[in-house]
């Protein structure tokens, strides 16, 4: 029997929906986008965000590669680099700079979403059962009981078009509320919680002899009762780095090219700025201001339609700081793939409350981790800690401190950090133990560089700093 699905957005969530789908044995999926997507890995309108940096770590990685093989491999011959947490990175936290183990830890890759979303759409349009339409989704069809296609704007008006199963994947602009109340759903919960965090990036070119230097990154301190500020250089496809300061509401970074450089260098340490100050920039500073923490509980909702559901930043968005919305999206994938294979077809009774239930659950973990910290920056509207926030900051504070010293703790927040485990990995026994001793060694009066890496920073410093 025929059967056609339909997914509303071209973005990573909708291209990973979209190869569940068509490996599902949906008959025909097609994917709708309102944007001209770019025929390589390039920039698009629709994705604000995408000029900043992106982190895929693995936990997401694990899950875009059970839905599309081989991806991990792609994005590397594209020239993603892969970062090991446990050496990798320079980090300086609010507590201080953490040490690099020779131990193993969780990888992420690094490139830019551009050529993320690119790879991943590529890989999914091989499947002959997927294909993408350039269109606007206007609405829903059906009734309150069921969704029975989407409603499309298109240069000769708007038409309908049937499918057996729809998938919001529109990400931060989603009208899935609105389009609920057109069926007669109403009353769905929406939560924001905004830090006003401003994005601003450059690109540069990375200097000879710079090209092993690693990930560095200086963090937001939510802990002052000041404006969260911080700066990452991040290595990315083509021989370049891509350098993204964000600042909270009060602390925002500026958008000229003197100020950008004067931003990091004024950061609590100028590590990012002494870099920078002699790489040579091959783009102008870009802004970006959509950083809202989003939370849309359609799984909370009492009644739900048959034949509808919700994946990626149309169910939750995070302050993108945190690093967590692509794998998110992948994991939610991965959940309609699981409930599909379960019930055998996508119009199985119940699929969609199951498969909304279940993508809620990643979204859930990752909101309370960017929100809980989100709420602790003056300037921050839409919440304010409570008692179990301040009770979590304590203890995770006490963690950061350790981990400067301790490979039990430092492995406890890699292991949260790169999705590969939820945030009770935080409270687990080892874990708990090494907060209570603390670090074994002293705490690090500057970054842990090597002596070659050390020449490299000194080489490239314009600043005097």
């Amino acid at each position: 029997m025929s059967r056609r699905a339909v997914v509303v957005g071209a973005g990573l969530a909708g291209m990973l929906a979209a190869s569940v789908l068509a490996d599902a044995g949906v008959t025909e999926v097609v994917v709708l986008d309102r944007d001209e997507l770019p025929d390589g890995p390039r920039q698009r309108r629709g994705l604000p965000q995408g000029r900043h940096a992106h982190l895929l770590m693995t936990g997401g990685l694990t899950a875009m590669e059970e839905i599309v093989p081989g991806v991990g491999k792609r994005l590397l011959a594209a020239g993603a680099h892969e970062i090991s947490l446990s050496s990798g990175v320079l980090a300086r936290s609010p507590e201080g700079w953490l040490r690099r183990w020779r131990r193993e830890g969780p990888v992420m890759l690094t490139c830019t979403r551009a050529l993320v979303d690119w790879t991943v759409r590529a890989a999914v349009l091989e499947h002959p059962r997927v294909e993408v339409r350039r269109a606007a989704a206007v609405g829903l069809t059906g009734s309150a009981g069921r969704v029975r296609g989407v409603r499309v704007s298109g240069p000769d008006g708007e038409a309908d078009l049937d499918a057996d199963l729809v998938v919001d994947a529109s990400g931060r602009g989603t009208r899935i509320v609105t389009w609920l109340e057109g069926l007669g759903l109403s009353g769905v919960r929406t939560r924001t919680v905004d830090s006003g965090l401003v994005n601003a990036s450059r690109v540069y070119r990375v200097p000879a002899g710079a090209e092993r230097f690693p990930l560095t990154i200086v963090q937001a301190d939510p802990y002052v009762s000041r404006p969260g500020r911080s700066a990452m250089v991040m290595p990315v496809e083509g021989d370049r780095w891509l350098v993204s300061c964000g600042g909270t509401r009060g602390g925002e970074p500026p958008a000229d090219a003197e100020g950008f450089l004067r931003y990091t260098l004024d950061l609590p340490d100028p590590i990012v700025g002494r870099l920078i100050s002699g790489a040579e920039p091959l783009t102008d500073v870009h802004l970006s201001r959509s950083t809202s923490n989003v939370r849309h509980y359609l799984d909370k909702a009492p009644h739900w339609p048959e034949g509808l559901v919700v994946l990626g930043d149309a169910l939750g968005t995070f302050n993108p700081a945190y690093g967590q919305g692509m794998s998110v999206a992948a994991f939610g994938a991965r959940v309609l793939g699981r409930e599909l294979e379960r019930a055998g077809g996508p119009d199985a009774p119940g699929l969609a409350r199951r498969v909304l239930r279940g993508a809620a659950r990643p979204v859930d973990a990752a909101w309370a981790m960017a929100v809980g910290q989100d709420v602790l920056y003056p300037a921050t509207r839409g919440g304010r800690p409570g008692i179990a926030d301040r009770a979590v900051t304590a203890y995770t504070r006490r963690m950061t401190r350790a981990a400067a010293g301790s490979f039990a703790a430092a492995s406890a927040i890699w292991d949260v950090t790169s999705m590969r485990t939820p945030p009770t990995r935080m409270f687990h026994p080892a874990a708990v133990l090494a907060a209570l001793t603390g670090s074994p060694l002293p705490a690090l009066s500057g970054p842990p560089l090597t002596p070659a890496e050390r020449e490299v920073l000194d080489g490239l410093d314009r600043t005097g700093a």
